[in-house]
């Protein structure tokens, strides 16, 4: 029975990058390349790399872990198990290497490939987003500020807004992932003493088979802030996930009801009120979020080991890394699907657009003010008090404004017809999905 929900409730594909089993096979592909180098410079016989691969085919999880059982050591539990399968070839199983050779060159070619996963679907989403966005650039609602209706604009722009920011997101993990591509071979402090003098040469021969970067310099680790940058980028991810998700739960409010998550047939609300329609997902995503957000601080806290290095990033690193991939990936695949089957409800978001009886529209009728000769501070004190006239009365603003002759009927018409004050907001939505 799994006890963590990246097991099952919410497993995706990034599984499958980041379990045990995975990262075995990760590192006895470090181990082969490590074998190749040395075959290369003479170290070790010319066939014993190809026997090496051959016995790694050969070794079984199920047997890591029993020698683990034994040893309580997990790279050296590979190892054996790898020198078991290989033959007179197991002598050159990690030769001149440290632990953290394997696992952190490992990691990297883990990291690229989980990067990758995320970087697709992120891609279908950002593409979601831009098709909301221009199908929506016309669609006028009301803006809010401080959570209450501020001026005109449309739904087109909220979606373009989404968009530009996960636009942001992939080029940051674009980024990213060239500083986590990145492997070592410098054994235990980082000299590659044990590769007597051949170290530069097959650190980069084994690099180069894996498609990484030789790191510069190293201690027992590769560096941290590495990581770290990855972990704080899918936070980033996750917290415009719920930006998303926050705004589709307010606007799903029962005062509000603009537009809601699509809701099955056979959906149930709740336990006991059999008429509500939950935001769930939308909820859930800015739950997963947070926990995104905590790995954050760990990751952080991991930059700092004790001089050429300790274990205290061991432990929690087996948790966070997959929770953070897992769960981020989760979070792109579930806001694709309820941004697929959003409802709009245009009679509330007309309903709402008429909400405050025309206040809305105070801004535009100061500068039409302005225009008409009044002095700007002096037009908006005159707004000001109409409007909060309007207000206590309860009375439409431009009753108001035709009853104080402000202006007359056809100029109130037209400064009080709300499609007409978007702005450039078409122009605007056009420009930021045009790529």
């Amino acid at each position: 029975m799994a006890i963590s929900p990246f097991e099952e409730r919410y497993k995706t594909e990034m599984n499958s990058i980041l379990e045990d089993e995975k990262k075995i096979q990760m590192w006895m592909a470090v181990e082969v390349a490590l074998a190749k180098a040395h075959a290369k410079l003479g170290n070790i016989p010319e066939d014993a790399p190809s026997k090496i691969e051959e016995a790694a085919s050969k070794v079984s999880f199920e047997r890591v872990l029993e020698i683990e059982a034994e040893i309580h050591h997990d790279l050296m539990a590979m190892v054996k198990a790898l020198t078991e399968q290989a033959g007179d070839a197991g002598k050159y199983i990690h030769l001149g290497a440290t632990s953290y050779d394997i696992e952190d060159t490992a990691t990297a070619l883990i990291f690229m490939e989980a990067i990758d996963l995320l970087t697709t679907d992120l891609i279908t989403l950002k593409d979601s987003l831009k098709k909301l966005a221009k199908e929506n650039k016309g669609r006028v609602c009301i803006g809010r500020t401080h959570g209450q209706h501020a001026v005109p604009m449309t739904y087109g722009m909220k979606f373009a807004l989404y968009y530009q920011e996960i636009k942001r997101s992939l080029d940051r993990l674009s980024s990213a992932r060239a500083r986590i591509a990145v492997g070592k071979m410098s054994g235990a402090v980082g000299t590659m003493a044990t590769f007597k003098g051949q170290g530069p040469e097959i650190q980069a021969l084994v690099m180069d088979e894996l498609g990484l970067e030789p790191a510069l310099i190293t201690n027992q680790v590769i560096q941290r802030d590495r990581h770290a940058e990855v972990i704080c980028d899918l936070a980033l991810v996750a917290a415009a996930i719920e930006k998303v998700a926050k705004e589709i739960r307010n606007l799903q409010r029962t005062e509000i009801l603009e537009i809601s998550e699509g809701f099955g047939k056979k959906q149930v609300g709740s336990s006991t009120m059999p008429h509500k329609r939950n935001p769930h997902k939308s909820e859930r995503l800015c739950s997963l979020a947070r926990l995104v957000r905590a790995n954050v601080l760990t990751a952080i806290e991991n930059i700092a080991l004790e001089h050429e290095r300790d274990l205290t990033n061991s432990a929690n690193e087996r948790a966070i890394f997959g929770e953070s991939f897992i769960c981020t990936h989760y979070m792109v695949l579930e806001l694709t699907k309820i941004l697929g089957k959003l409802d709009f409800s245009e009679d509330n978001i007309q309903k709402n657009l008429e909400l405050t009886h025309g206040l809305i529209m105070a801004e535009r009728l100061m500068i039409v003010l302005t225009e008409k000769g009044m002095g700007r501070q002096e037009a908006h004190e005159v707004v000001r008090t109409a409007a909060q006239e309007a207000f206590s009365t309860k009375t439409h603003l431009k009753e108001l404004v035709i009853e104080k002759k402000l202006l007359d009927q056809q100029e109130a018409d037209t400064v009080f017809d709300y499609s007409t004050y978007i702005g450039n907001a078409e122009e605007i939505v056009e420009n930021a999905t045009k790529d």
